[in-house]
């Protein structure tokens, strides 16, 4: 187990009432579900239309679980942005 930062953005950090929080998981996965199960309602919708990066670099497509997170590490949770 690692211990990091979440960090929201936009509408992630309105659902989720806070811009960011510790986190304790092996990977992203794991991560998110302490986040779904802390933060019941909106935010777990909102996670669904977020991209993320992890340690400034983009997961993407990758399984959430197979996204190893890093002790010190930080995950930022970006929702889909409008404009340029």
């Amino acid at each position: 187990m690692a211990a990091g930062t979440i960090r929201y953005w936009a509408a992630a950090k309105a659902a989720a009432g806070v811009a960011e929080e510790p986190y304790t998981a092996g990977n992203l996965a794991e991560a998110l579900d302490a986040v779904r199960a802390n933060h019941p309602g909106e935010l777990s919708q909102v996670l669904l239309r977020c991209s993320f990066l992890v340690d400034g670099d983009p997961v993407g497509t990758r399984s959430h679980e197979t996204v190893r997170l890093a002790e010190g590490g930080t995950v930022e949770v970006l929702p889909p942005f409008a404009g340029g």
